[in-house]
């Protein structure tokens, strides 16, 4: 069994597709079926089943998939070791990003860091379930690290350590019933046609618990998975209104943004594992997002 049979295996197993993996691993799909074919033929096991039109791990699979990514990222954390014997660092950082960032520059620290560490590639993720999905992957050594706004829980062996903070406002045109207020309660807000994150979402969660505190369920009607662009183009449109951090509402100078009387707080926390063996250049990106937020709040 070699490494990278385990490597082509975890790229099926984690898109549920040969021709997806086959991509993301740079090789042509008869190769990787290939290979996975050897693998279970080597394993005396079958790892997927592929009797319906979306393949699924046997089993088997699901067992190995366990032990595989362990024993992938152990490999990659030896080689990854060596950066003091070769002068410079060199590995893979697995990044799980967000839509947005507030006032935290996340662009701008990946440039830097890699002007600064060329030899380290940085595999961005994005996920549009959310960033909660984020815990599970540093948990297994699917992720490196990750931007997780406003978590709901603090699980045992991630750090998270908090980048940024600030408050959401209620955002509407300047013509809106309400644009002139000062201040808002959540409870003049029932009737509106609200712009949000999909469920599972830290933000959506956020405003909807805001809501819940109050005895009231928001009426989302536009779920947007993307930044705040398509948002406050909705806004304009007079399609509805929306809850946003200051620093987004800032990128938006036709809109007005009403403070809310309870507020409610964004924050965006960056995690990682615990555990001592985080690769080199996961650590140094980490310190550099870590320093970024720190200048951010100067």
């Amino acid at each position: 069994m070699e490494l990278r049979q385990l490597e082509y295996f975890m790229a099926v197993a984690d898109d549920m597709s040969f021709t997806r993996a086959a991509h993301r691993v740079h090789v042509v799909q008869s190769a990787l079926s290939t290979s996975i074919k050897k693998l279970e033929e080597e394993l005396e096991v079958q790892l997927f089943d592929r009797s319906r039109q979306q393949i699924r791990l046997t089993p088997a699979g699901e067992e190995l998939r366990k032990h595989a990514r362990q024993l992938l990222r152990g490999a990659r954390l030896a080689k990854d070791a060596l950066h003091d014997y070769r002068g410079h660092l060199t590995g893979t950082v697995d990044f799980g990003s967000l839509v947005t960032f507030g006032a935290l520059d996340v662009p701008k620290v990946l440039g830097d860091f890699h002007s600064a560490h060329p030899h380290v590639r940085i595999r961005l993720r994005l996920s549009q379930t959310g960033s909660s999905s984020y815990m599970t992957s540093i948990a297994d050594g699917a992720l490196d690290l990750a931007l997780v706004s406003a978590p709901n829980r603090f699980p045992a062996g991630i750090d998270l350590h908090l980048l940024a903070q600030e408050q959401m406002v209620f955002t509407c045109r300047s013509d809106h019933r309400l644009a002139a207020r000062k201040r808002v309660d959540i409870t003049e807000l029932a009737d509106e046609n609200l712009v949000g994150f999909p469920e599972g979402f830290g933000i959506r969660r956020l405003v909807d618990d805001a809501f819940a505190a109050a005895a009231l369920t928001p009426r989302t009607l536009y779920e947007v998975p993307a930044d705040f662009t398509v948002p406050a183009a909705l806004i304009r449109n007079a399609l509805g209104t929306a809850f946003m951090p200051v620093s987004e509402l800032a990128r938006f100078g036709d809109l007005v943004g009403i403070p809310l009387v309870t507020p409610i707080d964004w924050q965006i926390y960056l995690a990682r594992p615990e555990r001592t063996d985080i690769s080199p250049a996961a650590a140094r990106l980490a310190d550099m997002l870590v320093a970024a937020a720190e200048e951010a709040r100067l």
